[in-house]
């Protein structure tokens, strides 16, 4: 398979436009069939809502954009791919995928769906956060020739060890994979350059007013003890300075759906009644263990912020991630 690839800086850029309808700040995917190549726009598919709003934001009206999962209530963990996924895929431009274990089901997407031309965006590499040797497969000099098949290897697991795939959570790749998005559609679309450049700029700045939010959290509450259900939001409660007192025996068996050992258990239960200053709750990943370890932080006055995994249905991404530093801090000052 010969999907074209290239990775400037730490950045992987990757293309295509399939159809979606921007909605409230942001895009309200549609069906891949109905989408996929709708006119002579670019055709751009993302795997979750969180890219797509943010590609839509940066393509505007000179691309279509189609999210395979377009719903809050749909599990990018568990979800299984559909005949019309595979016909948006083969259809788009540009495919934007998480990678790094979390959106499995690309890989066969891509697979089952060889194109010449298309450019997939992998944020996993972008992020430059990846392991060495999961990175390295970026790097290679022959990625043109098979970023298809390394998409379909990287993704066929659940979980790189020490990787949190959780990026939408980190601004700055964020910011990269806005910046990989406007060379991409400037690149196949020149005419719409300056379109792209100002919607990239103003997507930049939102960024950077978020991140302001989120050094000052850092400034006032440095270090300060927080607790997790799992790695989710990691990346934003590490941007605020916060410390994650959670025993990694119990946030990583949540993540992979197992029990949590009694010991492991009894260890987080602790130190809720610490106390911590916040519990960073994942609602989409509920058991009964993480809603014992909820009551027991409620029942120590201990406030409990909840993070999802996938964007709130009516959302984009800047009004949902500002959401979430608004809710850190009206939690801190608690």
């Amino acid at each position: 398979m010969n999907s074209r690839r290239r990775v400037p800086k730490p950045l992987a850029i990757t293309a295509g436009v399939v159809a979606a309808t921007l909605g409230l700040a942001g895009c309200a995917s549609a069906s891949g069939a109905e989408q996929a190549g709708a006119g002579d726009q670019l055709s751009i598919v993302a795997a979750t809502s969180v890219y797509g709003q943010i590609a839509g934001e940066i393509a505007g009206d000179a691309a279509s954009v189609t999210s395979i999962i377009d719903s809050s209530v749909n599990d990018p963990h568990s979800y299984e791919a559909s005949a019309r996924d595979r016909l948006a895929v083969s259809r788009a431009d540009v495919v934007i995928m998480n990678g790094g274990g979390y959106d499995a089901f690309m890989g066969p997407l891509l697979a089952d769906a060889e194109s010449q031309e298309r450019t997939v965006l992998d944020v996993s590499e972008i992020s430059g956060l990846l392991p060495a040797d999961e990175h390295d497969h970026a790097d290679d000099e022959h990625a043109d020739e098979h970023s298809d098949e390394h998409a379909a290897e990287s993704d066929g697991h659940d979980h790189i060890e020490g990787f949190n795939e959780h990026l939408w959570y980190d601004f700055d790749t964020m910011r990269h994979l806005a910046e990989a998005i406007e060379a991409e559609l400037t690149e196949r679309s020149p005419g719409h350059a300056a379109e792209f450049s100002a919607n990239a700029a103003a997507f930049d700045a939102e960024l950077g007013a978020l991140e302001a939010r989120t050094g000052a959290i850092a400034d006032a509450f440095a270090e300060t003890p927080v607790a997790i259900t799992e790695p989710v939001p990691l990346y934003l409660l590490e941007a605020a300075g916060l410390h994650n007192e959670t025993p990694a025996a119990f946030s990583e068996a949540i993540e992979e759906g197992d029990d949590v050992a009694p010991r492991a258990l009894q260890e987080m239960l602790a130190i809720i009644e610490t106390p911590v200053a916040l519990l960073a709750y994942n609602a989409q990943t509920a058991s009964p263990q993480t809603e014992l370890v909820r009551e027991a932080a409620l029942a120590a006055s201990v406030p409990v912020v909840d993070f999802a995994e996938t964007l709130p249905d009516g959302s984009s991404y800047i009004s949902w991630m500002d959401d979430n530093v608004s809710a850190l801090e009206a939690a801190l000052a608690a």
